[in-house]
C-alpha cells in the first residue's frame, strides 16, 4: 500500500496541476500526493497552508496569469474529463472581474493586488514609511525618496537643453516640452493644446464654469486651488513673502517679484513699436493699445469703449453716480481714490512735488509739470484753426471754444450761456449778489477775484503791464491793450450806421 503523503492540504474543491505550482512547492518530493487541492484566495497569488502533527508552513503560489491560458478549459472528474470552450468576449470579461480588487473601505477598484494593498495603508496607517526629517509619511518607499529630496536639496534629474535640474522624473519631462513644443494634450471643446494634464483640467473649468474651491468665510467659490489661498489671505491679513530691501510684505511671491523690481530698476518688458520698457506685463499689454488703438472694453451704458477694466469701472461711475471713497475730514466723497488723496492734502497742507528752478511746492505731479512750463516756456498744446500755442491742456480747449463758439454751461435763472464753469459761476453772483473776495486794506467786496486783485494795486501802485512802444505801464492787460492801439492805429469798434472807427469800445459809445 502506498506510503500517506505527511502534509495535509486544506483547499477548495477545485483541482491544480503541477505545472501551476511554484518551484518552491514543486520540490517537497515525491511524498506529496500531485493529485492534492490548493486554496487559491487571489488571482494572483494563492496562499497554500501546509499541515502534519509538528509543524505549519504558509508558501505562496503564483497562479499564471488568466491571459496566458488557453481558451479551452479541462474538468477532471475522476478518469473523466470534460471540455468547455468559451468565447474569447467571455474570457475577457471573466478576466477583468477576477483582476479588480475592491477597497472595502471606500469602494474603489484597483486593477492589481499590489496596488490595492498599497492602497490600504491609507486607511490602515500601518507600514507606513516615516520621513525622519519631518516626520511625515508615505504608502510607499518611492514616495519617501522623492519627498527627502526637498531636504536633500537633491536633483538628479538634468535637462539636456539648457542644464536646468529637478528632484522628479515627471517634471524634468513636462519641462523638457518647453525646448520641444510638444503639447499633447488638447481640449475638445476648443482645440487648444496644453504641456501637463493638470493645465488643460484648469483650462476646461473655462468652459464648464466649475469652481470646485470654496472659501469658507465669505463663499466665494475659485476655479484654481491657488486662487483660494491667495485670496484666504484677505481675511488672515497674511503677506508671508517680505522685501529684504524695505519694511514692506506681499501677500504672493508674485507681488513680491513686481515690488523688488522698484528697487532693482529692472524693466524686462519692451514694447515692439517704441522701445519704451516696463517692470510689469500687464502694463505693456495696456500700453501696445496705444499703438493698435485697440479698446476691448465697453460701457453697456453709453457705448464708450476703454483699454482697460479700470477704466471702464471708474467711467461707469459717472452713469452711477457711485463715490465709494470718502475724506475723514470734511465728509466729501469721490469716485476716484487719487482724487480723494489730493483732496486730502487740502486738510494736510502737503505739497510734495517742489520745483527744482524755484521754491514753490505742489500737491501733484501734474500742477507741478504744468508750472514748470513757466520756466521752459514750452507750450505743447497747439491750435489747429490759428495756430496760437498753450501751455496747458485745459487753456487750450477753452480757447477752440472762442472758434466753435460753443457756450456749454447755462445759468439757470437767465438761461445765458458761458464757454467756462468759473464764467458762469462768476455771473450767477450777479443774481445772489454775493461778494465773496474782500480787500484787507480798504474792506470793498467783489464779485470776482480777479476784480479784487486789479483792485489791491491801486493800494500798492503795481502796475505789472508795460508798453513795449514807450515807457508807461498798466495796472490791468486790458489797459495796456487799449494803449497799443495808440501806437498801432488799430480800431477794431465800428459804427454800424456810419461805419465811423474806433481805438477803445467807450469812444463808440460816446460816439
Amino acid at each position: 500500500m502506498r506510503n500517506r503523503c505527511p502534509y495535509l492540504m486544506r483547499t477548495d474543491p477545485a483541482c491544480l496541476s503541477p505545472s501551476t505550482l511554484s518551484p518552491n512547492l514543486q520540490s517537497l518530493g515525491p511524498d506529496c500526493d500531485s493529485g492534492a487541492q490548493f486554496a487559491l484566495q487571489d488571482p494572483e497569488m494563492a496562499s497554500v497552508k501546509l499541515e502534519d502533527c509538528s509543524q505549519t508552513l504558509e508558501l505562496n503560489v503564483n497562479i499564471k496569469d488568466e491571459e496566458e491560458e488557453e481558451i479551452g478549459k479541462s474538468v477532471s472528474h475522476g478518469d473523466h474529463v470534460e471540455t468547455f470552450s468559451t468565447s474569447r468576449e467571455q474570457q475577457q470579461e471573466d478576466h477583468r472581474a477576477k483582476r479588480s480588487h475592491h477597497c472595502p473601505h471606500c469602494e474603489e477598484i484597483l486593477p492589481f493586488l499590489s496596488k490595492l494593498k498599497i492602497h490600504l495603508k491609507i486607511h490602515t496607517g500601518k507600514n507606513l514609511y516615516s520621513c525622519t526629517d519631518c516626520g511625515k509619511s508615505f504608502t510607499t518607499s518611492t514616495k519617501l525618496k522623492v519627498h527627502q529630496r526637498t531636504h536633500t536639496r537633491e536633483k538628479p534629474y538634468s535637462c539636456s537643453d539648457c542644464g536646468k535640474s529637478f528632484s522628479r522624473l515627471d517634471n524634468l519631462n513636462t519641462h523638457e516640452r518647453i525646448h520641444t513644443g510638444e503639447k499633447p494634450y488638447y481640449c475638445s471643446d476648443c482645440g487648444k493644446c496644453f504641456k501637463t494634464t493638470a493645465e488643460l483640467k484648469l483650462h476646461q473649468r473655462t468652459h464648464t464654469g466649475e469652481k470646485p474651491y470654496l472659501c469658507s468665510d465669505c463663499g466665494a467659490s475659485f476655479s484654481r486651488l491657488g486662487h483660494l489661498k491667495v485670496h484666504e489671505r484677505m481675511h488672515t491679513g497674511e503677506k508671508p513673502y517680505p522685501c529684504f530691501n524695505c519694511v514692506k510684505c506681499f501677500t504672493t511671491s508674485t507681488d513680491l517679484k513686481v515690488h523688488q523690481r522698484t528697487h532693482t530698476r529692472e524693466k524686462p518688458y519692451s514694447c515692439s513699436d517704441c522701445g519704451k520698457s516696463f517692470s510689469r506685463l500687464d502694463n505693456l499689454n495696456t500700453h501696445e493699445r496705444i499703438h493698435t488703438g485697440e479698446k476691448p472694453y465697453y460701457c453697456s451704458d453709453c457705448g464708450k469703449c476703454f483699454k482697460t477694466t479700470a477704466e471702464l469701472k471708474l467711467h461707469q461711475r459717472t452713469h452711477t453716480g457711485e463715490k465709494p471713497y470718502l475724506c475723514s475730514d470734511c465728509g466729501a466723497s469721490f469716485s476716484r481714490l487719487g482724487h480723494l488723496k489730493v483732496h486730502e492734502r487740502m486738510h494736510t497742507g502737503e505739497k510734495p512735488y517742489p520745483c527744482f528752478n524755484c521754491v514753490k511746492c505742489f500737491t501733484t505731479s501734474t500742477d507741478l509739470k504744468v508750472h514748470q512750463r513757466t520756466h521752459t516756456g514750452e507750450k505743447p498744446y497747439l491750435c489747429s484753426d490759428c495756430g496760437l500755442s498753450f501751455s496747458r491742456l485745459d487753456h487750450i480747449k477753452l480757447h477752440e471754444r472762442v472758434h466753435t463758439g460753443e457756450k456749454p454751461y447755462i445759468c439757470s435763472d437767465c438761461g445765458k450761456c458761458f464757454k467756462t464753469t468759473a464764467e458762469l459761476k462768476g455771473h450767477q453772483r450777479t443774481h445772489t449778489g454775493e461778494k465773496p473776495y474782500s480787500c484787507s486794506d480798504c474792506g470793498k467786496s467783489f464779485s470776482q477775484l480777479g476784480q479784487l486783485k486789479i483792485h489791491e494795486r491801486k493800494h500798492t501802485g503795481q502796475k505789472p503791464y508795460s508798453c513795449f512802444y514807450c515807457v508807461k505801464c498798466f495796472t490791468t492787460s486790458t489797459e495796456l491793450k487799449g494803449h497799443q492801439r495808440t501806437h498801432t492805429g488799430e480800431k477794431p469798434y465800428s459804427c454800424s450806421d456810419c461805419r465811423k472807427s474806433f481805438s477803445q469800445p467807450s469812444h463808440l459809445k460816446r460816439h
